[in-house]
């Protein structure tokens, strides 16, 4: 079995997200399964939000950085928040500086298997937003798992150090986690 190579994100900047969590659950879970994984932080990469004047004086090395990381992985893991019912400003954002392709350039996300992932306190888990990001990535090129997982209530299952306490929702993780190894794995072979 051909090793995944990972970029793990939330679309999150606050520094307790529960959506940090999660992603980094998952992606603790991934490097447990043999995957070479990187996590990403969007608030460490602060990103200008995206103008096209912004990009005619040259791409932000911020976003370029996000683009080739997206280009070199087989894969991404993505926790996102629901805000208003949709994706968050900061994701939306990250998502458009990174699928922005010169003439010749490789999409950043064409072909790359997308978990997604959404934790809220709320009832749904933050389950709304995550057909905006499926509607968004899928029709950039990414295969988004059919499979997603919002859980619902995190703010019980998340401890002060930001590490996830319950093992029920671990293993819905360490699920699809699994099963985004396994897709990437048989795509790639």
């Amino acid at each position: 079995m051909a090793t995944a190579k990972i970029i793990a994100l939330a679309g999150s900047l606050r520094k307790n997200s529960f959506n940090q969590a999660v992603i980094n659950h998952a992606a603790k879970l991934a490097q447990q399964q043999g995957s070479e994984v990187e996590v990403i932080s969007l608030a460490e990469l602060n990103l200008p939000m995206f103008d096209e004047d912004i990009e005619a004086q040259g791409v932000p090395s911020s976003a370029q950085q996000l683009k080739d990381k997206l280009r070199s992985a087989d894969a991404i893991l993505l926790a996102s928040p629901e805000y208003n019912g949709s994706i968050t400003a900061v994701l939306k954002n990250a998502i458009d500086w990174a699928s922005r392709t010169k003439a010749g350039a490789t999409p950043a996300f064409r072909n790359k298997v997308v978990a997604l992932f959404a934790a809220s306190p709320g009832g749904l888990g933050g389950l709304r937003g995550l057909n905006h990001v499926r509607d968004i990535l899928s029709g950039i090129g990414a295969l988004v798992l059919g499979d997603q997982l919002a859980i619902a209530g995190i703010h019980g299952f998340v401890n002060d150090q930001g590490e996830l306490t319950d093992s029920a929702t671990s293993e819905k993780i360490a699920g699809l986690t699994s099963q985004l190894i396994d897709v990437t794995s048989k795509l790639k072979s």
